[in-house]
């Protein structure tokens, strides 16, 4: 399934990548090659197959979720560049 290069490039905008016009092409073929596949992998009777989670089974280890005890608070900050207020202090990112 052929991709076009203007969608290339609404993809790249929605984002925030600035592509130069051979990356345009490269990515246009490479996102055509996925969708072949996955048009080929839709024509597959998948009928009765169960869906999976893992690739492998296996049963996942979890730990038990219990309350432990925190750093305190000065030693935690005792690193950080800057601090006010007992608060890590950062850079503002937003006007």
């Amino acid at each position: 399934m052929p991709i076009t290069r203007e969608e290339v490039e609404r993809v790249a905008h929605l984002s925030r990548l600035d592509l130069s016009e051979q990356e345009k092409v490269k990515f246009a073929a490479q996102l055509g090659s996925v969708l072949d596949y996955m048009k080929k992998l839709n024509e597959l009777d998948t009928e009765g197959v169960e869906p999976m989670v893992h690739g492998i089974e296996g049963q996942e280890v979890v730990r038990q979720d219990a309350v432990g005890e925190s750093l305190p608070r000065q030693e935690a900050l005792q690193n950080a560049p800057d601090s006010s207020q007992g608060c890590f202090k950062v850079p503002r990112i937003i006007e």
